[in-house]
């Protein structure tokens, strides 16, 4: 295993981070480790020394960088939501393209011989997805200002670290499971709502958007894993910059994943489409990609299915709805 003295995570505080800090700390219990956090904002692993700042702040930034010198960087934070990114493109924009560009240079300037993983989102292959399951080489053609800012992300982190460092571009499909509690992502908002209907808290109703479209989805454990091996590999691989999907090469329709939830609910209820959670109609019908290139360099398949996925993300939503109940009392 490559050994890192000093990691970085940003977005650490997140669904993902809190997985992939775990799994830091766990293979590397002797480097110095830190969490980006907002300022104001709470959470963090606690193997990790928290530390507070705007990743738009560039002098921050830079003085972090400069002060941690990290030998490992691993750049989770971002405007997570497309459907969040669709209405706040001046915010998105500023911490997807401005936070990576300020770490970047940052990075460039003080630390550049780090290994940097970057993660990305599938979403920058865009209307490639129209040809079907897509490699590394698919063109990025990206739909929205979600997308646009990853692919710009990914330009700017290239050329800013491709000359002494290691960057590693991890664009991962859709991926959920225990810990995503955030409603603006389908699976975890059919979660949470069939969870809080359960109780009586909701009424028997659930609020959808457009079922028909079909996509790749993963556990959050198996993207974890995936980003791990590729820390791990990092200083191995032949170029400097590298693209790895994370995907399981397999699309699931909206609709069919819904009906398995339904059928491991402890409560009847009925489904309604909410006008306001459709899409645009650039959004594509299918988004499956392609992972051959990260399993031959690393090893990595996925080892939950979408039934273990699908029964941990209900598990947990169930959870933190007896949370809420005993807090309430």
């Amino acid at each position: 295993m490559a050994a890192f003295e000093r990691i970085l995570v940003t977005g650490g505080a997140g669904f993902v981070g809190g997985h992939l800090c775990a799994a830091l700390a766990a293979a590397y219990p002797q480097a110095t480790r830190a969490v980006l956090l907002r300022p104001g904002e709470r959470g963090g692993h606690p193997a990790f020394e928290a530390t507070a700042a705007d990743l738009t702040d560039e002098p921050a930034i830079d003085a972090l960088i400069a002060r941690f010198r990290p030998d490992l960087v691993v750049h989770l934070a971002g405007q997570a939501s497309l459907g969040q990114a669709l209405h706040a493109a001046e915010t998105t924009w500023r911490v997807n393209f401005h936070g990576a560009f300020a770490l970047g240079a940052a990075i460039a300037r003080h630390a550049p011989e780090a290994v940097m993983l970057f993660a990305s989102s599938a979403t920058v292959y865009g209307a490639s997805f129209r040809d079907g399951v897509l490699t590394e080489e698919a063109p990025l053609r990206p739909l929205d200002v979600y997308s646009r800012s990853k692919v710009a992300a990914e330009s700017a982190l290239s050329d800013l670290l491709a000359a002494k460092g290691r960057l590693v571009v991890a664009p991962p499909v859709n991926h959920s499971g225990p810990g995503q509690r955030n409603r603006n992502f389908a699976l975890a908002s059919f979660a949470a709502q069939i969870a809080a209907i359960e109780t009586g808290r909701a009424e028997p109703r659930l609020m959808v958007g457009d079922l028909s479209k079909a996509r790749d989805f993963l556990d959050v454990r198996d993207v974890v894993d995936a980003y791990m091996r590729l820390i791990e590999k990092a200083r191995d691989l032949p170029a400097s910059v590298s693209i790895f999907n994370i995907a399981s090469g397999t699309a699931h329709r909206l609709e069919a994943l819904l009906d398995r939830l339904r059928r491991r609910a402890k409560a009847q209820f009925a489904i309604e489409v909410d006008p306001a959670l459709l899409r645009p109609e650039s959004d594509i019908a299918s988004v499956a990609c392609d992972a051959t290139r990260l399993t031959e360099a690393t090893g990595w398949r996925p080892r939950h299915d979408i039934d273990d996925m699908l029964q941990a993300l209900l598990d947990d939503a169930r959870a933190a709805q007896a949370q809420a109940a005993t807090a309430a009392l």
